[in-house]
């Protein structure tokens, strides 16, 4: 039997022998009964809104340890995916006699498995200090523009050509913000679009200053989308629509609660609107 049907036997056990021992005061005092109705209302009030605020604690945190070994599998499988790769290639380059063009090009597989890693890590740490508030965001000026360029260029060899990720960056926009921040939210947004839209399928990247003085950063994919429903959840830490077993796209489910905590920390605010014909576009603000 489940603790938490063994809980619920017993409230209603409790209210039960309430009711048997009220009316039994009642028959035996009739001058008594609206005070025991009364105390009775308010015994039996208390214990529903405790049952019931019991009952939403014990479902977050049943919802919460589903989320955790989702994200436990997620990131054995992200783990496992690029280690193996390199693996397989270092064995390659140690146990056959390759050209050095081979070698190089199987090098430099490595190493953007290694990025991959690396990313990951990354995020990991940055999510753990965010939530124990233990990182302090330090700001500066910086060139957004630059970051994006460069950070661009960097996941632009992860997708099929060159013409995957299209840009329109406009020069010199500066920023007060955490510049390793900043990158990791341009790399999530990026990234995020790239998991999520059918492979060689363009996505757009976008930054500009606006007339009325705020800074617009916008990457719009055209792949899934994002029903309405769980637009609103998906900032949430380790949020994944369905399960790990049956999902393509890999993720831990930590990239946009990054991005969601960074931009709350330099007051910028992120929207997430439909893309036409299809697809999501994720606009972020700088007041």
């Amino acid at each position: 039997m489940k603790p938490l049907t063994i809980f619920y036997v017993l409230v209603f056990y409790v209210i039960a022998q309430l009711f048997w021992w009220a009316t039994l005061l009642i028959e035996l005092e009739p001058i008594r009964r609206g005070m025991v109705i009364g105390e009775g209302i308010v015994f039996v009030s208390l214990m529903s809104f405790g049952a019931y605020k019991l009952h939403k604690a014990i479902n977050r945190e049943k919802k919460m340890n589903a989320q955790q070994k989702n994200f436990l599998l997620s990131v054995t499988h992200e783990l496992k995916s690029p280690l193996a790769s390199i693996k397989l290639y270092l064995q390659t380059i140690q146990k056959r006699d390759l050209d050095k063009e081979t070698q190089q090009n199987f090098i430099g597989k490595s190493l953007l498995d290694i990025e991959r890693l690396d990313d990951l890590v990354e995020n990991m740490l940055l999510a753990s200090k965010i939530e124990n508030k233990s990182y302090s965001f330090p700001k500066e000026q910086l060139n957004l523009s630059e970051l994006i360029e460069k950070i661009v260029a960097r996941l632009q060899i992860h997708v099929c050509n060159k013409e995957a990720l299209i840009t329109q960056i406009e020069p010199n926009i500066f920023i007060t913000g955490d510049k390793f921040a900043m990158a990791s939210v341009v790399t999530n947004l990026i990234e995020n679009a790239v998991k999520y839209s059918p492979e060689c399928v363009p996505i757009h990247v976008s930054l500009e200053r606006k007339s009325n003085g705020k800074v617009c950063f916008k990457v719009a994919d055209l792949g899934m989308g994002i029903p309405d429903v769980e637009k609103p959840k998906i900032f949430d830490k380790f949020y994944r629509v369905g399960s790990e077993n049956t999902r393509k796209t890999k993720g831990t489910g930590l990239g946009l609660f990054i991005v969601k905590q960074v931009l709350e920390n330099h007051q910028a605010l992120i929207k997430v609107k439909n893309n036409t014909p299809s697809g999501t576009i994720f606009e972020v603000s700088f007041g």
